[in-house]
């Protein structure tokens, strides 16, 4: 399994407040080779990393990333909620996170939150990173519809929210899919091997604790997002 992607969700989240640059710091230092993240457009049309629909829950502030410019989202607290360690911990624009990361050799999981943002991460992706390395995701099939009509070779992975299946996989191949993502409680030895037949790759969501991760683990899986990567690093060593 030398090729396995050790996916830190949103960071190293478990160690520090999601999608933050302490947390991709975080994930860097505990030997992650691949990052898992979130973009969304804030009022003024920047492209921020954010996951939840609202910033009440993750911030000092309440309502979503679209109510506010980038200026004033960047004068909010987005660390406290975490810890007190973290306080005054900033959102992190997706052109800042590109620039940190264009020297390291991660593969990158890009998760398109909302439609209407595909052109410009493209913009930002192809200025920055070698685009072998990436996958733009969604849960939103439209948005990768669009990505794909943007971008003919860039690598798309489909986040479904049942197993792997005949009538999903037919439906991802009309936009020439590249990964599919099943959730890790979900998936099947079946459906991983009808991904396999139409040249697919898997990686797993939804890895919530350590025994599921060791469960699907010996998978036949190319990846897996985790809060924790060092337990992983530590599977993946150990096997």
């Amino acid at each position: 399994m030398n090729n396995f992607v050790n996916y830190a969700h949103r960071g190293a989240s478990a160690y520090a407040p999601e999608n933050t640059m302490s947390s991709f710091k975080k994930a860097f230092q505990i030997g992650s080779n691949g990052i898992e993240l979130d973009l969304q457009k804030t009022k003024d049309g920047k492209i921020v990393i954010f996951h939840d629909n609202k910033i009440d829950n993750k911030s000092n502030k309440t309502g979503k990333i679209s109510d506010y410019t980038y200026k004033e989202l960047s004068q909010f607290d987005f660390g406290s909620w975490f810890s007190k360690e973290f306080e005054n911990e900033k959102i992190v624009l997706f052109d800042d996170f590109m620039k940190e990361v264009s020297n390291k050799n991660l593969i990158l999981a890009i998760e398109l939150k909302e439609e209407g943002i595909e052109k410009e991460a493209l913009e930002i992706i192809n200025e920055y990173y070698n685009k072998d390395n990436i996958f733009i995701t969604s849960f939103i099939y439209n948005s990768l519809s669009n990505i794909r009509k943007l971008d003919k070779n860039i690598k798309i992975g489909w986040l479904i929210k049942e197993d792997i299946n005949q009538k999903n996989i037919l439906e991802f191949m009309k936009i020439s899919g590249n990964q599919i993502c099943p959730p890790a409680d979900l998936v099947s030895e079946e459906g991983i091997k009808l991904a396999r037949e139409n040249e697919l790759s898997v990686r797993l969501w939804g890895v919530s604790n350590e025994e599921i991760m060791r469960k699907v683990y010996n998978l036949d899986i190319d990846g897996m997002t985790v809060n924790f990567p060092d337990k992983l690093n530590e599977l993946i060593m150990n096997n």
